[in-house]
Order: structure tokens, then sequence, then C-alpha cells
């Protein structure tokens, strides 16, 4: 620990100011650490927490770089950034993690699936094509995802036949080939710039078809103990490959013939690694710090088996959010609730989660079928 951190003698800057940053703000105050954020939400939920909050536009150079010049450490709490801005305030002393160089490849699904193919990491087939007329020639099925923009399932199409292509973007995006998988898989980990690795426990996700978004996951994941050294070990090779300082998401599939393949990546903490807060020695909050402070990373291992349950705003309500049966499911041992502080629901948003807790995976996954209704928001 080379530079004093704690307290007002470092200034660390946080492009995003939503709930990965609320949280990662929990966890940075157990180490007396001072996070400023920038958002263009005024009303975002770290904007009257934080040790100063700006609101301004995360893309636009100009607001970034203006935030950014005073700070000595920049971090991202999500991938739509102006790179360009953080690229200027690298050359000029400001630590920036995950780099820049990171975010571009990163932020690109296509240069992203274009890194594991010349890296030789396993992916899906794929192509990249300019728009709606070039998608609709290759034949039906496939997966087709907008090559930026996209974010919490959106920009993501699955075409099961001829007719689903009228659905196809109208821009520059990636064709993948659709795979059978039998499980979806996610490993968080983490390396500092010492180039220590550590990953956490493989967690399982199911998701939501129609918001095409995590819904609940499971953790530890029900696979062999094989596959799970397959999986850290595959995580730990991209993150390594992309000489990247921070906390990467690291989400598979695994097919029939226990094959696994990288589906996307996310340089930050994500939606997969919530339940490390209660199931875990070190959150994936603590350890993302621990990351880009160049601090030893966290012991990772599973205090407590767990899933973690999106609270998603319901269909057909938007306005000021109210929370229906939330002390119903306050009531039940074991379970945790998160808010995350947003004022307006709409349908899907992600307005909080809930980590439950038990023994055994098993007694998890019975507690998460009497809760998994219990809780609705509306307006």
């Amino acid at each position: 620990m080379h530079k004093n951190w704690h307290g007002s003698n470092a200034k660390i800057g946080v492009l995003g100011g939503g709930q990965l940053g609320r949280m990662l703000l929990q966890s940075a105050i157990d180490f007396n650490l001072q996070l400023h954020f920038l958002d263009a939400d005024p009303n975002a939920p770290c904007a009257l927490i934080g040790h100063s909050f700006t609101c301004g536009s995360i893309t636009d150079f100009d607001t970034v770089y203006a935030f950014g010049k005073d700070k000595d450490l920049l971090t991202v709490e999500i991938e739509n950034v102006s790179i360009e801005a953080l690229e200027q305030l690298e050359k000029e002393g400001v630590l920036v993690y995950p780099q820049p160089a990171v975010l571009r490849v990163i932020k690109d699904k296509g240069t992203q699936k274009q890194f594991y193919f010349d890296h030789q990491l396993p992916t899906a087939p794929f192509h990249l094509v300019e728009n709606r007329v070039e998608a609709s020639r290759v034949p039906a099925p496939f997966v087709h995802k907008m090559r930026t923009g996209g974010y919490d399932g959106k920009g993501v199409q699955v075409i099961k036949n001829e007719s689903d292509k009228i659905n196809c973007f109208d821009e520059p995006s990636v064709v993948e080939t659709l795979i059978p998988f039998v499980k979806e898989l996610s490993v968080i980990v983490a390396r500092n710039a010492s180039g220590e690795t550590k990953a956490f426990p493989v967690v399982e996700c199911e998701f939501n078809p129609e918001a095409n978004l995590v819904e609940f996951l499971f953790s530890p994941a029900e696979i062999s103990r094989e596959i799970e050294e397959q999986a850290e070990q595959l995580a730990i090779q991209v993150i390594e490959k992309l000489n990247m300082v921070g906390i990467l998401a690291v989400e598979l599939f695994l097919t029939a013939d226990k094959l696994l393949l990288i589906n996307e990546i996310a340089p930050r903490p994500h939606n997969s690694g919530h339940h490390t807060i209660e199931c875990n020695v070190s959150s994936q909050f603590e350890q993302h710090l621990r990351s880009i402070l160049n601090w030893p990373l966290g012991d990772t291992s599973i205090i407590r088996a767990g899933a973690m349950l999106n609270i998603l705003g319901e269909k057909g309500y938007t306005g000021i959010a109210k929370y229906e049966g939330l002390e119903i499911v306050m009531a039940l041992p074991e379970t945790h609730v998160h808010l995350y502080g947003k004022q307006a629901t709409k349908p899907f948003r992600k307005m909080g989660h809930l980590t439950i807790t038990g023994a055994t995976i098993n007694a998890v996954r019975e507690k998460v079928e009497v809760i998994k209704n219990s809780l609705k928001v509306v307006s």
C-alpha cells in the first residue's frame, strides 16, 4: 500500500452513480475511502450519499475530463463512458481502472468477440454485419446483438425463424450462432496492478425470458468440480489476456457436451456478484476496491449458500415506486433486502435485489420458491 488512499488523502472518482456505485460506496466506507460520483440523473442512487456528486453526462468528453482532472483515480460502474476523455486523463497521470484500452475492447461487442477469437478463447461462432439487410441474409436461428449501446438485455434479439427477422437491428451488430446450452454460468474475477488474480466461485444464472436479464442466481452452481475449475481458470485467462486491473464478470454457456463458451464480459461489479455481500468472505465491491487500489485481494470463499433475486418493476406500472409485500419478505429468516434508492419504477427496471441464504443450495432453492412472488414493485 504505497499510497495512502484513506479519508481525504485521495480523491477517487466513479463514472456512474447507480446501484453499483451505491453498493461500492457502502464497501468504501469500511476503508474510510471517499468516492466522488458523476451521473446525468440528478436523482441517481448515489446523488445524496457520495462524498460529492456531479450531475453531468458520463459520455461527454468535456464533462468527464473536467470531472476527472483533479482525481487521483477513476473507475466506472458502466462501460458506456467517454473513453477518449479517460485516455486523455490517463496520459496526464490520473490512474484509470479498468484501463481505457480495456473499456474500448469490451464496450463494442464486435471488438469483444474478435478479442476472444484472436486469443483462442472459446466463444460461439459469429460474424459482423452492418445493417438489417445483411443480418437478414443469415439463416435462422441466431442471436443478434447491437455492437454498442445495449445493457440489461436491451440490444439483444433471439431470431428463431424467418419471420423473427423483422426484429433485426438496422445498425452495426454481431450475428452469433444460437448455442443450445444446458446452464448459464458466471464467474467474477479480479486482478490488481501487481498481477494477483482471484476468482469467486461459479454461480448459476436463470434468466427472465421476457426482460432478457438475470432474474435470479444460485451460489454455488450445481456443476462438477472439474467444470468449476475450468470456468475459474477461463475467467482468469480472460482478465490476464486483457491485462486488466479491476473486477470482471465473465458470463459463460455450458453445453450438453461439457464445453464452456464465453458469452459476454463486463469490466465492473456485476449483477451476478451481488450475493457476495452476504455469501462470501469478501464481496465483489470490496474486491473491486482492493484491485483498483492495488491492495491484496480478499478471500473469495463461500460462507453460506445463497440465491440472489432481482427486484424488478412490475409490468404495467410506471411512476413513484411502491413496494408490496416488503414486510412479509423482511420477516423471513436469512432474507436480506437491498433497495437501490430509485424513486420511479417502470416495467422490468432493476429496483433492488434480495439475497436468500441457507445451509445448502437445496435449502436455498426451497426458500426461493416461497419468496419469489412475494415482493412486487408497483406505482
